[in-house]
């Protein structure tokens, strides 16, 4: 039995504000940014979610789903984005229960297929990600891989 809880935003949004600086602090994204796509999600304003992996209090894996993460296949949406576990709680499955949650929560709401850009090879095909295309990221100089769930 996992010690861990995995939740949707919805189901718990006075995490908003913390959840937002949590993944600031990891992507360097302004918390602004992450404020404004949570706050469409909680307001109904679009299906896509944000889904976090709590130890206690304590935010300590999370993800999102947005329309598009930062690439030139505008085409290709959503996008799941800024997957990320601390370092301190890696290799426990964390990242891959959280894909399946969000995953799992977007068919629901009737939205696949799913998208992905990570230079990781070999991680998300363990969850039932396929390689897609390449795709050049916003503002980078190397092109990216990018993945679809079906």
């Amino acid at each position: 039995m996992s010690k861990f809880e995995y939740i949707i935003l919805k189901d718990r949004p006075e995490l908003k504000r913390t959840a937002a600086g949590w993944f600031s602090g990891r992507w360097g994204v302004p918390e602004q940014a992450y404020l404004e796509c949570m706050d469409a999600f909680l307001e109904g304003k679009t299906p896509n979610g944000w889904y976090l992996c709590l130890d206690g209090d304590k935010i300590m894996g999370g993800l999102g789903v947005i329309d598009n993460d930062f690439h030139d296949h505008k085409e290709l949406a959503p996008n799941v984005c800024a997957v990320y576990t601390d370092e301190d709680y890696r290799g426990q499955g964390i990242a891959g229960k959280l894909l399946d949650l969000a995953v799992s929560d977007m068919r629901l709401k009737g939205v696949s297929p799913l998208y992905l850009i990570t230079d990781h090879t070999g991680f998300y095909e363990r969850y039932g990600w396929e390689f897609y295309c390449m795709a050049q990221g916003d503002g980078e100089d190397h092109e990216t891989r990018l993945y679809i769930h079906r």
